[in-house]
């Protein structure tokens, strides 16, 4: 085979397999599009009362454990307890009918991706609590989000803003991670309460693009890309790399940094936000030194703890899909792995990452 033919296969070689990167991908966009129009056009809100969870998950294993007499006996004291408890609170309702009713806690979860997609369903569901919620209840949210696009985690942080102009207070459990976009929702909460080796921080923006423009030089294709606007493209995976492009690039990804880290201040002032917006991320038992948390706790302790003396309601989005859904489903899941990967072997990364 010749150098000249070897050159055109490793040319169509390395084409087909961007192009064929792009349709995947775009065909993955377009699954999960349909996806979140379906899920937007009939997001059903359900509510559980976690005390009564607790109150089973308690009794069954203490029917296992017990002798069934020792059993009975513990039944019937806590029937006495619960009657005599009732008939308290409703001698108390009456004494104070005037008084306002007693707090409620509201437990919420987002388990965020690189595209934020929890985002459709937890607006709805903040949309339906902020009917019923008051200042004096509390709103738990149980997040988890290594970060990811930067208008999505905006869109995400927003609406957790609609709970703080209400003065309603906001509490963020972070039991595994919340870097980046993650961390960009959590620091609008009064009050964070991390686990001791949660991943929190990363306050930064990373971008990546393969280039292919040499690559065409080198076997004389020409490639054509017509714009109106002097930046309205920048990098692009096939166009010329200049040093006024690449200087452009960094001035759009630098922008970003600086509104992530005013938003960070506006909401954490507690923190020295020049000591943590290197893009660094810290374990909760060293990021509470920096203040970037406020209480190392698991959710499950706290939201136990509040039981004892609170009613406490986890509002919820029942999942029954499909096989469409499902189908749409795994390849989010795929584009997520994708992008993860990408995003972590590179060092000059893809804008609108956080």
């Amino acid at each position: 085979m010749s150098q000249s033919l070897f050159s055109w296969f490793q040319l169509s070689l390395a084409v087909l397999g961007v192009l064929g990167l792009f349709l995947v991908f775009f065909g993955i966009l377009a699954l999960i599009s349909l996806r979140k129009k379906k899920l937007a056009q009939g997001i059903k809100i359900e509510i559980k009362k976690l005390n009564e969870t607790y109150k089973e998950n308690k009794e069954k294993i203490l029917k296992e454990i017990m002798e069934e007499t020792e059993y009975k006996t513990y039944l019937k004291k806590e029937k006495l307890f619960l009657k005599e408890k009732n008939q308290a609170k409703k001698k108390e309702k009456e004494e104070q009918k005037d008084l306002p009713l007693p707090k409620k806690v509201y437990v919420l979860d987002f388990n965020g991706d690189v595209a934020a997609s929890s985002v459709t369903t937890f607006r709805e569901q903040i949309t339906a609590l902020l009917q019923t919620a008051l200042p004096k209840d509390e709103i738990v949210i149980r997040l988890e989000s290594p970060g990811g696009m930067v208008h999505a985690y905006g869109l995400a942080s927003s609406q957790l803003a609609r709970i703080k102009e209400r003065n309603i207070p906001l509490t963020i459990c972070v039991d595994k991670v919340a870097a980046s976009g993650g961390y960009m929702m959590a620091c609008l909460a009064n009050k964070i309460i991390a686990a001791p080796f949660a991943i929190l921080g990363s306050i930064g923006v990373i971008a990546s693009l393969p280039n292919l423009n040499k690559l065409l030089h080198k076997n004389n294709i020409e490639y054509l890309e017509m714009t109106a606007g002097e930046y309205k493209r920048t990098l692009t995976p096939f166009g010329e790399v200049t040093e006024k492009k690449k200087a452009k690039f960094q001035e759009q990804i630098e922008e970003v940094h600086e509104l992530f880290k005013d938003h960070v201040s506006k909401y954490r002032n507690s923190v020295d936000i020049a000591k943590v917006a290197t893009g660094e991320y810290w374990f909760g038992v060293k990021a509470i030194e920096l203040n970037l948390v406020d209480e190392l706790k698991t959710s499950d302790d706290y939201l136990l703890n509040l039981s004892k003396d609170y009613d406490i309601y986890h509002i919820f989005t029942p999942k029954k899909e499909s096989f469409k859904d499902k189908l749409a489903g795994t390849a989010q899941s795929l584009l997520q792995t994708f992008l993860t990967k990408n995003v972590e072997k590179e060092e000059n990364k893809y804008p609108l990452l956080m």
